[in-house]
């Protein structure tokens, strides 16, 4: 049977229950009205039974045809035959839940760095900063008041971004909250108007996937509008590839939806709208054969643990010295820093926040906003300890007047200096973790953990202080030598136990 035929029939179903429930109608109505008036003094009797079902047939009948044009209503669209969109499906409604809080980022010059994953994210990403110096990515919006989310290595090499929406002319200025290069995970924040509000997507639960559902990757690349791609989830547990090396690492999610230029950053979502996982690949040759339909996306998962790592332990630039866990409710403190504000005042890890100065928390987004709208002062922590509700009192500490050079120091015996490529040694303490492994003066650190430097000696205080005990910092260092008459540079690699 052809289309035509078929929504013929299908039109003419419902001009035939259409007539059957008025024609039903009209009916009892006539049967009702043709009821013989009471002649005076006459005395009315109780309903017979044949009135009364009469009454209760035609109620039901009124209220059948009432949802039945509620239904005809849900299906219909300007300019669709018979009052039904067949075009209307599950992944039409997703798109247009979705493709408002998905975003185009971008900017207006690119800060060169030492990226050791450069080339990685050049040959298996969708996304090639060099050749498209002002579109970096795609992002998506996860919080009302202009919180999103994006790749760090999308805005890496920012310095200043620009972020556009696919259904709107208007371009924010966004600023980076927070951002891990290990998880390549970044939360942006809007500069927007006084109480403006964003659409915002909704977070699946961490383990809701289904082998074979479809999913749809979605993105705004170069700022020209949205985009949709559709496929399957190809496997739940794929490995990110590491440089110079195979797929061996990091559980990711595999699509082969594709990933399109441009589209790093931006949702993979699921049918009922949620966001399953960040797009951050697509993998275009294997060994030297081309690859099609290997796409990659970061599980909200590892999205979640990422952003628990990076929020709210340091606040507009105080730290509190606690983490929580990214998209439970309540708040759950995963840990606790020693020596931090947050340890003083009596937290511990598997604390349930629940208020802060009596406002209640929705999220870990509600809590790092609550606490830099009086960053510095005093603060009461409403908490829940197994059965028992207390009241904590916590203030917050300038990170640099914690995490500094004399914190370098201290932990590995040498004195740093930030210059373009890093970080210079300006001074090495004897028989400390820097003068036992040979550092010297001069020398020149480029990587830190097998990452680029950070930005300040404030980050590399704070990545120094967030080891584990016995764990050592890896740092990767080149020297010149003289070698006859050439001055030769060299390169290695020390590992520091911190004091």
């Amino acid at each position: 049977m052809t289309m035509k035929n078929s929504m013929a029939n299908q039109r003419g179903a419902w001009a035939s229950a259409r007539c059957h429930v008025f024609g039903s109608a009209a009916q009892e109505i006539s049967s009702l009205l043709s009821v013989r008036p009471l002649k005076r003094r006459e005395r009315r009797a109780p309903f017979p039974p044949n009135e009364v079902r009469s009454i209760l047939r035609f109620g039901l009948i009124l209220a059948a045809g009432f949802f039945c044009g509620v239904a005809a209503a849900q299906f219909s669209t300007p300019g669709s035959e018979g009052g039904f969109d067949i075009r209307r499906d599950a992944t039409v409604t997703a798109v247009e839940q979705v493709m408002p809080c998905v975003v185009n980022i971008a900017t207006k010059n690119l800060v060169e760095v030492r990226d050791p994953f450069q080339e990685f994210y050049r040959q298996f990403s969708g996304q090639h900063s060099t050749d498209t110096p002002f579109s970096l990515g795609s992002g998506v919006v996860i919080d009302e008041a202009g919180y999103l989310l994006t790749n760090d290595h999308v805005v890496r090499r920012a310095d200043k971004i620009a972020v556009k929406f696919a259904n709107g002319p208007d371009i924010y200025e966004a600023t980076v909250v927070a951002s891990d290069a290990k998880s390549d995970v970044a939360l942006l924040k809007l500069i927007a108007r006084p109480g403006e509000k964003f659409h915002a997507i909704k977070l699946a639960h961490e383990d809701d996937l289904l082998l074979g559902e479809t999913v749809l990757a979605l993105g705004n690349p170069f700022g020209l509008g949205g985009s949709v791609t559709r496929g399957i989830l190809s496997s739940k547990s794929r490995s990110r590839p590491k440089e110079n090396a195979k797929l061996d690492v990091w559980n990711w999610l595999q699509t082969d939806a594709p990933i399109n230029m441009g589209n790093s950053g931006g949702p993979l979502v699921n049918l009922r709208g949620e966001l399953i996982g960040l797009n951050v690949a697509v993998v275009n040759e294997v060994e030297g054969q081309p690859a099609q339909g290997i796409g990659f996306a970061i599980p909200i998962k590892q999205v979640l643990a990422g952003l628990s790592e990076i929020t709210v332990e340091t606040v507009k630039a105080f730290w509190f010295g606690a983490k929580v866990k990214a998209g439970s409710s309540p708040l759950v403190v995963t840990t606790v820093q020693p020596e931090s504000p947050a340890e003083r005042a009596g937290l511990k890890a598997g604390d349930a926040i629940l208020l802060l100065n009596g406002k209640a928390l929705k999220s870990f987004i509600d809590l790092a906003d609550a606490l830099a709208t009086d960053a510095g002062a005093k603060e009461r922590l409403t908490i829940q300890r197994g059965l028992e509700r207390r009241e904590l009192t916590v203030q917050l500490v300038p990170e640099k007047n914690v995490f500094n050079a004399e914190m370098i120091r201290r932990k590995l015996g040498l004195n740093l200096e930030r210059v373009a490529e890093g970080f210079t040694i300006s001074a090495v303490e004897t028989n400390s973790p820097a003068g036992t492994a040979g550092l010297q003066s001069g020398m020149l650190v480029k990587q830190v953990d097998d990452q680029p430097p950070p930005p300040d000696l404030t980050a590399l205080a704070k990545l120094i202080y967030a080891e584990k005990n016995g764990e050592p910092v890896r740092l990767d260092v080149a020297a010149w030598q003289r070698n006859g008459t050439f001055n030769v540079l060299r390169q290695g690699s020390v590992e520091l136990s911190p004091r």
